[in-house]
């Protein structure tokens, strides 16, 4: 699943995109389809957007504490970076 460059990856994009816009909360396509498998699922980023009325197919971004969130099995989860075990 997720590595944390991935996830850094995503998080400095938001952080990118909310700085040019100069919005409360911004509503995007999602660049990192085709780019990184496990955001396929995703068609939008909304960043700082509440998860109370964002999308549940949608990726959202909390700049507050610099998070992303989906939404799975009835609640908002966090995306953590998978912990490899090397042996």
């Amino acid at each position: 699943m997720p590595t944390k460059e991935e996830i850094d990856k995503v998080i400095n994009w938001c952080e990118k995109v909310k700085k040019e816009r100069n919005r409360i909360y911004v509503i995007e396509r999602n660049p990192f389809r085709e780019e990184v498998e496990w955001m396929r699922r995703f068609p939008l980023i909304e960043i700082d957007r509440p998860k109370e009325v964002a999308s549940k197919n949608n990726l959202v971004y909390d700049s507050t504490i610099r998070a992303l969130w989906h939404f799975q099995n009835g609640n908002w989860r966090r995306i953590e970076p998978d912990i490899r075990v090397e042996r």
